[in-house]
This record gives C-alpha cells, structure tokens and sequence, in this order.
C-alpha cells in the first residue's frame, strides 16, 4: 500500500495525515492502471453522463468509486464529486469535508496525455450546503497528483507547497523540495482554447491580441501559447515554469459562466496556486471569494503570475473603443 514519507516540509497536520495518505494508496493505484494502458480494458470507453451532461469514461468511475471507499473511516464526512449529483456521506462522525474531481481531463486518456485527480479539505459542517456551498477562504488542504511520466502529488496544507514524486518501486510518495511559482520566464506562455476565440469577451480577445502582437504590439515581447486541455496538466506547467491560464466564459451555450466548476476544480487549484505565489480569479475577482450556488456551479478561470492574472483584469476597465482595436494601444488603469 502507498505512503508518504516526509522529508522536506515538516509534519502534515494530525488531522489532515488519514485521508491524504488514503487519496495517495488510490492514486498510486490509479497511475498503475493508467500505465497499463489498455492492457487493464478500454479506460476511455464511455459509460455513461455526470449529472452536467459530460460524458463518463470507465476511469471516471472507477476513480471515483476508488476514492470514495478509500475515505471511509479517514475523519472525511461529506464527499462531493464531479462525478455525482449530490454530496455523500460517508462517515457520520466525521469532522471534515472533501471536495474532488477524481479523475481530471479524462478526455485525454486515450491519447497518453497527462491527466490528474484535484481535491480540496475543509471543515465539515452539518449539512452539505452549508459546507460546500461557502468562498473558499474555509479550504484547510488542497491540491492535485498527476498522472504523467511521472505520478506527482501537489498539495498545501495552507503553509505553501509541497511535492511528493511516486517511488514506482517502492510504492512510496517522496518529498522533494518545491519552489513557487515563478514569477518571470524568458519567453512568457499563455494557454488558452484559441479555437472559441470568436465566442469570448472582447476584453480577453484584446489580452490575447496584445500577446500574439509580440515584439510589434503593446507588450513588446513574443509569447508561447500552451493549450493541454487537462486542468491538471496545465496547472503543473505554471506552477513549474510561470505563465498563464484562461478559460474564460464565453457566448456558447453552456458557457456563459465558464465551463470549469467553481468547488472541486477552481477553488482547489487556486488555493494551491496562491499559496504558490500566484493569483487565481475569474478575470476580475479572488476565486476564493467566491461563492457557489449550487454544488456543481461553473466559473471562469484565471490563474498564473500576478502581474499577468492582474492585467487581464485591467482589460475590463477599458472603454470598449480601446478592446476593439486589434493590436491598439491600451489605456491600462487598474491600480
């Protein structure tokens, strides 16, 4: 069975240590089968539809179904997923609440794509609304594993970050020592989907302009643009190397506030992401201050470096003369 074994960090707190090391022995079990490929069945088969109308791969499932037994008996009483309709219940007298996207960018499986699991650990309160559907400013843990060349463990205990690699051989979760995020890069990277481009807010458009402008637009400098289409994929790229991500709402239908959910995806990743030194908002305001309406409520995403997180803000205080100008120069304001 997998463990943790501490090295860099300090101790993970009393309470927190159960379900953590429970989430590592299903992931390690997770990474052994994404491994196997199709030797272990069909993973990308669909079987079905969440409560969203997104469609169910078998590993979806099977994450999810993993994960939940495992957090019997870990101190965990209210279990929220992606992959069901309501809260469950799953340890009366427990006094915490987890928040989980079991298996994320699924999609991907079948390509041999980096794919993850991302979770959040707040205090459990006696009914599910009134925990899950708060601002994230309750989150006592979060983070994500990624299953890639590597099986990682990302998490904050709300002191940092911390990095755990997967020994393979001894099926053992090492700490490593983590840096920030950080905050300049060579050449800066941006990822977004710049096939909806048509569909965005004209203040977005007029972000990306200016970055694709390169060394003969506002910025004066040439960007790279990254599109993984796994949350959990691109988070670690900026975690790693800086930069930032936008999935902003959009004129489709379905889109209108964002495609990514607001409690198991956004808030986990953005208190990881500040506690990294980054920000994380939905173009204009803390993720964390958000609050949901509903279990499985969507938001736009923003997150990254500070100073790019913050510019795309500025872009909605321009008077709509200055976004509409491709390439044009901008009346930055914010403060």
């Amino acid at each position: 069975m997998a463990r943790i074994q501490q090295i860099a960090g300090g101790a993970i707190p009393a309470h927190l240590e159960t379900p953590v090391a429970a989430m590592c022995r299903v992931a390690a079990d997770l990474a052994a089968r994404i491994a196997a490929g199709g030797l272990e069945g069909n993973l990308a088969e669909n079987v079905g539809a969440n409560t969203d109308g997104d469609t169910q791969k078998a590993l979806d499932v099977i994450a999810d179904e993993a994960f939940t037994a495992a957090l019997r008996g870990t101190g965990i009483r209210w279990y929220a997923s992606e992959e069901q309709e309501n809260a469950v219940e799953v340890d009366a007298e427990g006094k915490l609440a987890i928040a989980i996207d079991p298996l994320d960018g699924s999609s991907n499986i079948d390509v041999n794509v980096s794919i993850g699991t991302i979770f959040s650990i707040q205090p459990a309160e006696a009914d599910p609304e009134t925990t899950f559907l708060r601002p994230g400013h309750h989150i006592e843990a979060a983070g994500y594993f990624i299953y890639g060349p590597q099986t990682a463990l990302m998490v904050s205990f709300g002191d940092g970050i911390r990095k755990f690699i997967l020994d393979r051989e001894k099926n053992v979760f090492v700490e490593t020592p983590a840096s920030g995020l950080p905050q300049s890069c060579k050449v800066p990277e941006f990822a977004i989907n710049a096939s909806n481009y048509r569909h965005w807010p004209q203040p977005i458009r007029a972000y990306i302009d200016d970055c694709l402008a390169g060394t003969n637009g506002p910025r004066g400098k040439n960007f790279n643009m990254r599109w993984i289409a796994s949350l959990v994929a691109e988070t670690h790229r900026i975690i790693t190397r800086g930069g930032i991500f936008l999935y902003p709402a959009d004129a489709r239908d379905g889109y209108q506030s964002g495609r990514l959910r607001l409690v198991y995806e956004c808030a986990p990743i953005a208190f990881l992401i500040e506690q990294s030194g980054g920000k994380a908002t939905n173009a204009l305001t803390s993720i964390l201050d958000l609050t949901p309406d509903s279990l499985h409520a969507r938001t736009p995403f923003v997150f990254g470096t500070p100073d790019k997180v913050e510019r795309v803000a500025t872009y909605h205080d321009l008077p709509e003369h200055e976004v509409s100008a491709l390439f044009g120069n901008r009346g930055l304001f914010r403060a």
